[in-house]
């Protein structure tokens, strides 16, 4: 989750709801009544797992109905953005009996001992880890620890998407975890764009795994940034935060979403050792004056920048991306990019051009920039959905959204005892899921 303003539009109980700007569309709820959602994944035909960020719960719908127990119910630092935050599921049954089940969250501070790369029994702060199970009989079990990433003091920028791409590796979003204002010359690392920083340490960028949480070579028997781990498992760096992330069902690229500290949010074409720019520069780089790309890390050349695809002069607060794979809506729709965001309860929609490298923008968009919302408009295919926190695509093809009633902003102390203007993400804040469908479905 992240710091961010309640949205303009409502999707529970409040107005009107969800509205979808095509007259053959239509919105139905498939569940209510989950606290504070985050992720969501299929494991078939009306059949959903659903995160609880503060429950520190994994729930199972089932034709409409949620099974009474959890699959998986564990203790997780809930300050902030931290939490139970992604969910992927591998889809390959041939190599093993039982579905895994990928889950990111941030445990609490205790004595642990779980060895990964030598490191065991430290006394840490509450760290994001990575987990991997196994689904029997309703139960996530037999959990594997993946990876272990630090977390510093800070509560903020935790990232969490999990995806499984097209080569069967798990693609996880780490967010840089550290304040816009560093505390320490520890808070930033390379990864970060801080030349004089710290090597990598797992924060700050897309980081690629085998299912066995094994770093993935490239073709030509090489690692994108460095063979040092964690270096080693870098697909892409210097990102503020992250909370969308899907591969190009046509081009096979991957694309994400990214978040500015209060504006400049990103759509970025991410290719094998992309430089998003963070803390150097966010948005396009163009506009910052003075902006030298000299100035970037680039792991001896391995890594390059890239300006975004598209931005957003103003934060909205950008969530999940997911390209439509599918031609329930008919071929206006199909393989189009739809992005979703927190402030304001939109889903946007995006063509691409015809290598699949730009989105297809016209009139006052060729900038790449929505100076306000009356210039995206014509972009917008749907409001109403408060603060949206994940959208699929399901088994039927259509489109699911899992969102908030309505969007909040961390808050204070203070601020949750004596103001309505933000909700806590230490709540159980209400969430429902909806599904996007023709109305002659």
């Amino acid at each position: 989750m992240m710091a961010l303003a309640p949205p303009a539009f409502s999707s529970g109980g409040e107005g009107e709801g969800p509205v979808i700007h095509d007259d053959e569309m239509t919105v139905q709820v498939v569940f209510e009544g989950l606290k504070f959602p985050t992720s969501m994944a299929f494991l078939g035909p009306d059949d959903i797992l659903i995160l609880e960020k503060n429950e520190g719960t994994v729930k199972r719908i089932v034709n409409g109905e949620m099974l009474s127990e959890p699959l998986l119910k564990v203790d997780v630092s809930t300050l902030s953005e931290r939490g139970m935050l992604g969910i992927a599921i591998s889809k390959d049954e041939t190599s093993h009996r039982f579905p895994y089940v990928f889950l990111y969250y941030t445990r609490p501070s205790a004595l642990v001992n779980d060895k990964i790369d030598n490191d065991e029994n430290v006394d840490i702060e509450a760290r994001n880890y990575l987990y991997r199970y196994e689904l029997i009989n309703n139960k996530l079990v037999n959990p594997e620890l993946l990876l272990r990433l630090p977390s510093l003091d800070q509560v903020a920028h935790n990232g969490g998407v999990l995806l499984i791409g097209p080569d069967a590796n798990l693609y996880v979003s780490a967010g840089s975890v550290a304040a816009d204002t560093p505390k320490s010359e520890n808070d930033n690392t390379k990864s970060q764009n801080v030349n004089d920083g710290p090597g990598p340490d797992g924060r700050g960028g897309i980081l690629r795994l085998s299912q066995d949480g094994r770093a993935v070579l490239e073709e030509g028997e090489d690692y994108i940034l460095g063979s040092e781990y964690p270096t080693n498992l870098y697909y892409a760096y210097g990102i503020r935060n992250s909370f969308g992330l899907d591969f190009d069902p046509e081009s096979g690229f991957l694309w994400d979403t990214e978040n500015g500290a209060t504006r400049m949010d990103e759509i970025n074409l991410v290719k094998p050792g992309f430089n998003s720019g963070w803390r150097q520069v966010m948005g396009l780089s163009s506009l910052k004056e003075g902006f030298d790309p000299d100035q970037l890390v680039d792991f001896e050349e391995k890594g390059k920048y890239g300006d975004p695809e598209f931005v957003w002069s103003s934060s909205v607060g950008l969530t999940a991306l997911k390209f439509l794979n599918s031609n329930k809506y008919g071929q206006e729709y199909q393989n189009d990019m739809f992005v979703g965001d927190f402030h304001n309860g939109n889903i946007y929609s995006f063509g691409l051009n015809e290598d699949r490298t730009q989105l297809e923008l016209e009139g006052e968009l060729q900038d790449k920039i929505a100076d306000n919302l009356d210039e995206i408009q014509d972009a917008v295919f749907g409001e109403g959905f408060g603060g949206i926190t994940d959208m699929e695509v399901g088994p039927d093809g259509f489109l699911y959204v899992l969102s908030l009633h309505r969007g909040g902003e961390n808050c204070s102390l203070e601020e949750m005892l004596s103001s309505d203007s933000c909700v806590s993400y230490g709540s159980d804040l209400q969430g429902k899921i909806f599904r996007i469908a023709p109305k002659t479905d």
